[in-house]
């Protein structure tokens, strides 16, 4: 298991990465900030870096507004 945003708990799977979860999640916010287990992920790695089982992840969409 996975934690997500420090609310849901997700069923991790082999190979899952930052992009996986996003889609799994159906995010689709143009600009997200990824953190696992505190660390941020660049978003060149969003479909590479694999998430640790156990891992506490953040995804933060940023918004703009006036």
């Amino acid at each position: 298991m996975i934690r997500v945003n420090n609310r849901d708990e997700i069923e991790w799977e082999e190979g899952l990465t930052p992009a996986a979860l996003l889609e799994r999640m159906r995010y689709t916010f143009p600009h997200i900030i990824v953190t696992i287990d505190g660390e941020v992920v660049p978003p060149e790695e969003y479909a590479t870096r694999p998430i640790p089982d156990g891992a506490n992840v953040q995804l933060i969409h940023l918004i703009a507004g006036g």
